[in-house]
């Protein structure tokens, strides 16, 4: 194929003489997926052109959501998303931080679908019924103090 076109000869038959060329010599013999069904022949839509790339990557479609469903879904992830964090504190700012999204969203006003803000509270509580028990503090032992005049004996 790295002949020109010659002029004069439709692009067409140039093509089929190229193929014809190339069987010939064998050229197309033993190709990857050879005599393998095309995948998703069907497949016409961008949509599902999307979803199979999104497949074979291993990639997330969450980025490609409108931001009310991107957050109705991060608000159902948040008690598995709050449970490795070590302190109330952590947990407390992950859901302020969300509830801020949502009222931003809110405030913009573009779409008509309503998202509730999350219940910091019952978050929190969530997230105490899932940490273990704290071991109570056993008080230190006392160890009696030698007097300064009996050291040297």
């Amino acid at each position: 194929m790295t002949k020109r076109k010659p002029p004069g000869m439709s692009m067409e038959t140039w093509v089929e003489s190229q193929i014809r060329h190339a069987t010939a010599q064998g050229e197309l013999d033993n190709l990857p997926g050879a005599g393998k069904p095309l995948a998703n022949l069907d497949a016409d839509t961008t949509e599902q052109w999307l979803t199979g790339f999104l497949r074979r990557e291993g990639l997330s479609a969450d980025p490609l959501l409108p931001e009310p469903l991107r957050l109705r879904k991060e608000i159902e992830r948040l008690p598995d998303l709050v449970r490795p964090l070590r302190s109330e504190d952590q947990v407390r700012a992950v859901v302020e931080e969300l509830n801020d999204r949502v009222r931003a969203w809110m405030r913009s006003g573009t779409e008509p679908f309503h998202v509730p803000l999350v219940a910091e509270e019952a978050i929190v509580d969530g997230w105490r019924a899932t940490r273990p028990e704290p071991e109570p503090e056993l008080p230190a032992p006392v160890t009696p103090r030698r007097r300064w005049w009996r050291r040297g004996r």
